[in-house]
């Protein structure tokens, strides 16, 4: 009996070691789970970005530190820093990584600014762009959509962005005007409303075209007036009406 329990004795310390081995080796690949996806980050940035012409010092910045991978379905996260866009669902995509930099860059934004983003998605644009940004006002049409980027925003903790579910279209009058205005899907035409809820001296950079035939175009309000510039050539969604009517 002595030497039944002293075995039983030896019994519970060995089962203490195998569970805090396996809640080591938890914590051991949930950290190089962790640096790997900012390894996977860091040469994103250098090689599909940097090495494209983006040098921004605070578009670096914010593209180093907003992680891709959570703003993309499960099923998708292996690709997440790869040079492509990817679906998100409900016919929309998280832009290809280097637009997204591009974007942001050539709006020359200031700690101050107010943006404007029409097509929330996922939330990553607007992310980055409230690592520089004071305030940013998002708009996204599918509402499962907004809602999940709101509630990851919310818990990524930017508390200087805020997200409705409308017509993007229309713009966000409330809130009006803007120092800068960043469209991720594509109108046929530039929408008047937007033009006016640009400040003067504002910038915008918008896809503009028929589906798959699009141009992205950089504008600037100088005297009331708007100076466009076309910049390359580009493919996104089409902007749609709550009735899923493209404009």
């Amino acid at each position: 009996m002595a030497k039944n329990k002293g075995i039983s004795r030896m019994i519970v310390p060995l089962k203490l070691i195998l569970s805090l081995s396996f809640y080591f080796i938890l914590a051991v690949s949930s950290a190089c789970a962790k640096e790997s996806f900012e390894i996977k980050r860091n040469r994103m940035v250098e090689n599909q970005i940097i090495a494209r012409g983006v040098t921004a010092p605070h578009v670096i910045s914010a593209m180093k530190k907003v992680e891709r991978h959570l703003f993309v379905p499960d099923e998708y996260v292996k690709f997440a820093y790869n040079d492509t866009p990817l679906s998100i669902g409900y016919g929309q995509t998280i832009s290809q990584p280097y637009i997204v930099a591009y974007m942001t860059e050539i709006l020359e934004l200031k700690p101050s600014d107010r943006v404007l983003e029409i097509g929330t998605g996922s939330g990553y644009q607007a992310a980055v762009l409230a690592e520089i940004a004071e305030s940013v006002y998002t708009i996204e049409i599918v509402p499962q959509l907004g809602e999940r980027a709101g509630e990851l925003l919310k818990k990524l903790g930017y508390k200087n962005i805020e997200v409705k579910i409308g017509d993007g279209y229309k713009g966000w009058i409330e809130h009006a005007t803007f120092d800068a205005i960043i469209v991720t899907c594509s109108p046929i035409n530039i929408p008047a409303p937007l033009e006016e809820q640009l400040a003067e001296g504002g910038r915008m950079i918008i896809p503009v075209g028929e589906r798959y035939v699009q141009q992205l175009v950089f504008l600037v309000k100088k005297e009331g007036k708007l100076i466009r510039m076309k910049v390359m050539a580009v493919s996104f969604v089409p902007m749609v009406d709550e009735k899923g009517e493209i404009y």
